[in-house]
């Protein structure tokens, strides 16, 4: 049984919620049980120094918790005057999970930023952050449109990130912290509803697991992200 009675391929309540933030072109809160993520877009129109010139556009992604959003205060980042290594790590993540399914030659020069701050944190907060990222990114370029900047949404594939894990030796769906925290092996898995493959993350924690429970958890994987790139939609069909 799981601390939280959920069935071994059930995800956790999840709820998207657009246009949270007043004044970003993108924005959302994505709720995944205890987790939550306000997921903004910024539009700029710079480009790194590495792309000027060249035409073509960057989505890139910072990442951050408030102090509270844990069970003990942690210190602000901003007053260490260093992000940590796991931040770093996350960012780049969400920022990659992105461009990998946007058109950055048919944004134009420009630069969007994927700003995800962790409100609450109860597991999977890389996850949410990703999920929600796409649909703010999504709401920001319907916002060119309406602004005559672009014609069309230059967004090529749709992405989602969930995580499995092996709790009391069976794989299971959305690790929440309580399940997290005791697992024999975690994995985050990023795919497209292509049926694509953007980044997989899988560690054992306790002991090497094996191959037929790797696929095991991928299964659960495709499942929960199926699930998440339907939420997607409906919130921007709606």
């Amino acid at each position: 049984m799981r601390p939280s009675g959920r069935a071994p391929d059930q995800l956790r309540t999840v709820s998207i919620e657009p246009g949270f933030s007043h004044h970003a072109e993108g924005s959302c809160i994505i709720r995944m049980g205890g987790t939550e993520v306000l997921c903004t877009a910024s539009v700029e129109s710079r480009v790194p120094p590495f792309l000027r010139g060249k035409g073509q556009g960057w989505v890139t992604a910072e990442y951050g918790m408030l102090p509270r959003a844990t069970h003990s205060r942690g210190e602000r980042e901003a007053a260490r005057g260093k992000q940590s290594g796991r931040t770093q790590e996350i960012q780049r993540l969400i920022g990659r999970s992105l461009r990998a399914v946007t058109d950055l030659a048919a944004m134009g020069e420009m630069q969007i930023t994927l700003d995800c701050d962790v409100l609450n944190a109860d597991g999977g907060t890389r996850c949410a952050s990703i999920t929600g990222a796409w649909v703010a990114l999504n709401l920001a370029f319907k916002h060119l449109i309406k602004m005559n900047v672009i014609s069309s949404v230059p967004i090529i594939g749709q992405v989602a990130a969930i995580s499995c894990g092996l709790f009391e030796g069976a794989p299971v769906l959305d690790l929440d912290y309580a399940e997290d925290s005791h697992a024999e092996a975690d994995a985050n898995f990023v795919l497209t509803a292509g049926g694509g493959i953007v980044e997989i993350q899988a560690t054992a924690e306790k002991r090497a697991f094996q191959p037929t429970q790797f696929d095991a958890l991928m299964a659960l994987a495709r499942k929960g992200t199926d699930e998440l790139h339907a939420a997607q939609l409906k919130v921007l069909e709606g």
